[in-house]
């Protein structure tokens, strides 16, 4: 067991605005508008809102309460809970998970800024077509690699100054700016003509439009975009004091993660309307669609300035997280001090990005690896295969082998009190593993038979 200092959240305050921004990423401001606009904009809001508070928020209180239970990163947790047993592998593939996600993730985090001097430098001008300001970026590979590596390093130095004096004190800069940043956007997008379409379409549920795809597109996006299934809830978890209040926090978190999610679709819809964009643009929304109709907007360099750091924001609090989740398991299991740590993960993690930031157009190779490229590769591995497994074999952890009163005990210690315990119970037990068993199967079966 590591001598090393772990460290602590100096605050509630703290931990739930790091948490949320973790949870708060690239996929509430890209992923949710272009997804709910697939598939009939309010009935799907609607079915993500239930899925976040129904499956999503047990699933958050179990990883907590293994973290602050144990004080430590997932695979000594569930060595210590479980000892003598095969169970530090659950621990072991969040690691991985972690390590995988970071290396395509910090590719298209840096996109994003590369995209904040691009709006800066006004190249999104009418007569310029998006598409191909898109692929001309992404084709030159020295500069994807460097943008890759830059917001690693960013992401590094902010883990390696620790809990309270990096991660906590980061959060609490960056999530203001980025409420401050997300507020502007909304304000300026709710006064464009056609706003009031976009908010018709996201408000006004169309269940005609909803197919069972769509369905279980909302419980993905509900349980994926809490940051569940990899380890980082309960390396944050670790962090918590024996009297933090769990059940306070969790909502707190679930609560910030749906809300931007919302907010994200104010500035998106409302835009997509006032430029006759359809909703359902795909992929592409963020980096083709929305660079395209900057332009036509009053100021629309500076939207798309503000934009793209909004984006960039969300990215770097995501990724401290996912490195945190790897640098925590070398301090606790080989007791590595934190700078070695960090960097050296960062590092490894940075060699692993260089195909996935080739694989955007710069090498052919790449591109067509495995026949979708490299980081089409990386994402279905790590997010649609490595997640919902991780996730599924937390709940059987935490329901059937720890138990649930232990886990309860453990969310409901200092006092704090979890309303429903016995339903929170049921719910681990039951639906929340199925629910994620159906998102998984049915991704494999369109993977198979589409």
């Amino acid at each position: 067991m590591s001598s090393v200092s772990r460290g602590h959240w100096n605050s509630r305050f703290g931990f739930i605005l790091a948490a949320a921004g973790s949870a708060i990423g690239l996929g509430n401001i890209w992923r949710f508008p272009y997804t709910a606009g697939e598939y009939g904009g309010g009935a799907f809001v609607l079915l993500y809102l239930i899925f976040v508070f129904g499956i999503g928020l047990p699933v958050l209180l179990a990883e907590l309460s293994v973290g602050r239970f144990t004080q430590k990163s997932p695979v000594t947790a569930f060595k210590d809970l479980k000892p003598g047993t095969k169970w530090s592998w659950l621990g072991g593939l969040g690691v991985l998970t972690g390590f995988g996600i970071l290396s395509f993730y910090a590719v298209i985090a840096g996109v994003t800024v590369g995209y904040i001097y691009l709006s800066l430098t006004g190249k999104f001008s009418a007569d310029v077509d998006a598409a191909a300001v898109f692929q001309g970026f992404t084709a030159d590979g020295f500069q994807m690699i460097a943008l890759s590596g830059l917001f690693l390093a960013m992401t590094a130095l902010i883990v390696q100054k620790g809990v309270g004096g990096g991660i906590e004190r980061a959060a609490k800069i960056l999530m203001p700016t980025f409420f401050v940043f997300l507020l502007f956007l909304v304000g300026r997008a709710l006064t464009l003509e056609g706003a009031g379409a976009g908010l018709e379409f996201m408000f006004a549920p169309d269940f005609s439009k909803l197919t069972a795809e769509g369905v279980v597109s909302a419980l993905g996006q509900a349980l994926f975009s809490l940051s569940l299934g990899m380890g980082a809830m309960i390396t944050y978890g670790s962090y918590l004091s024996e009297n933090e209040n769990i059940p306070i926090s969790a909502v707190s978190v679930a609560f910030f993660d749906t809300g931007i999610a919302l907010v994200g679709g104010l500035l998106i819809f409302p835009t997509l309307f006032h430029a006759g964009v359809d909703p359902a643009a795909g992929p592409g929304l963020v980096f083709v669609v929305m660079a395209s109709i900057f332009d036509s907007l009053p100021g629309g360099s500076i939207f798309g300035v503000v934009f793209y750091g909004l984006l960039s924001i969300a990215a770097l609090t995501s990724t401290i997280s996912l490195l945190e989740v790897i640098t925590s398991y070398f301090i606790d299991e080989k007791g590595w001090a934190r700078s070695k740590a960090t960097w050296t993960v960062a590092f490894a993690c940075f060699l692993l990005s260089i195909p996935s930031a080739l694989s955007l157009g710069a090498s052919t190779f790449f591109s067509e690896f495995y026949g979708g490229g490299f980081l089409s590769l990386m994402d279905n591995i790590w997010g649609n295969y490595s997640l919902p497994i991780g996730a599924t074999l937390l709940c059987f952890f935490v329901a059937w082998s720890w138990g649930v009163p232990k886990a309860l005990a453990s969310i409901e210690a200092g006092g704090h009190r979890l309303p429903a315990g016995a339903v929170w119970g049921f719910l681990i037990r039951y639906v929340c593993p199925a629910a994620v068993l159906l998102v998984f199967g049915t991704t494999i079966w369109q993977q198979i038979f589409s």
